[in-house]
């Protein structure tokens, strides 16, 4: 830098604390800090209270979904959609599967019905994308209400988010290190395959101890959920990233200082807890 770029006695540029994966890490461990510690205090003091951080941060998602959508010209049936998603939730929570299904069929028939007021040009472009993300956000997210239902449901939601938490610490710390062979060059040139083995064993390593240690279930179970989460973490982290490169964005937003946007961090939470529902339902009994 020339003296001309910065001259005597002018306060010395700030320069963010951005690593080689492009995070600035002291602001995204405060915020995942913060985050966690809602999570945790609402799991323990009142299930309601979850339910309730869950379906603002979905309705913040939709919202995020809206704006990039709308980038490219496609508006989403938004009221209907926004109703639909506290109906899913809610009713997941209250009633179980069959409340989030229905919630799901009367939200994308509704969104339809809504969407002809704007008449017949892009039509099916705006709803078929109001029924997508009424799939991808809200209804996926009712997997979360359905973990925690049963009587040790908080215990099974800490287990799903540690197991999913622990695919992206293993994926960032080994590919920041170690990461030299691109997984997905055209969709996101920064995961690698060395990534991708971090992310496996720490994966692995934190579904045995959740599922022993937490749900007293067999130690394979937790081996074979880490398994499943890693796989479907990493395909959920890069069909999000399919879908900012498609939209011409590289953040949904920037309510997350270091993070981005909510659907950033919802994309591998959202792809791996129906799998981890149903690998805990059938083989993990309540305890």
């Amino acid at each position: 830098m020339t003296s001309e770029e910065n001259p005597p006695g002018a306060p010395a540029p700030v320069v963010k604390a951005v690593g080689r994966a492009g995070r600035n890490l002291p602001a995204a461990i405060a915020s995942g800090v913060v985050l966690l510690a809602l999570i945790a205090g609402s799991l323990y003091f009142w299930k309601p209270a979850f339910v309730a951080l869950v379906t603002a941060a979905i309705l913040l998602g939709v919202w995020e979904l809206k704006d990039a959508f709308r980038a490219r010209g496609i508006l989403l049936p938004y009221e209907p959609l926004l109703a639909g998603a506290v109906v899913m939730l809610v009713g997941a929570y209250v009633s179980g599967t069959p409340a989030l299904v229905t919630a799901l069929a009367v939200t994308s028939l509704v969104m339809m019905l809504w969407r002809l007021r704007g008449g017949v040009d892009g039509f099916v472009r705006d709803a078929t994308a109001g029924v997508f993300t009424a799939v991808y956000v809200p209804f996926l997210a009712g997997f979360v209400m359905l973990l925690l239902k049963p009587d040790d449901g908080a215990l099974r939601v800490v287990t799903f988010i540690l197991v999913t938490i622990a695919s992206d610490i293993g994926g960032y710390a080994v590919g920041v290190i170690a990461g030299k062979h691109p997984m997905a060059p055209v969709i996101s040139p920064k995961k690698s395959w060395e990534g991708f083995a971090g992310s496996t064993v720490f994966c692995v390593g934190a579904g045995w101890a959740t599922v022993v240690y937490f749900l007293d279930g067999p130690w394979w179970v937790g081996v074979l959920l880490g398994l499943v989460v890693v796989v479907m973490a990493t395909l959920g982290d890069l069909c999000e990233s399919v879908i900012k490169r498609d939209m011409g964005i590289k953040d949904m937003s920037a309510i997350i200082p270091g993070h981005g946007g909510l659907m950033d961090r919802l994309d591998s939470l959202l792809a791996t807890v129906a799998p981890t529902w149903l690998l805990l339902y059938y083989l993990v009994p309540v305890s």
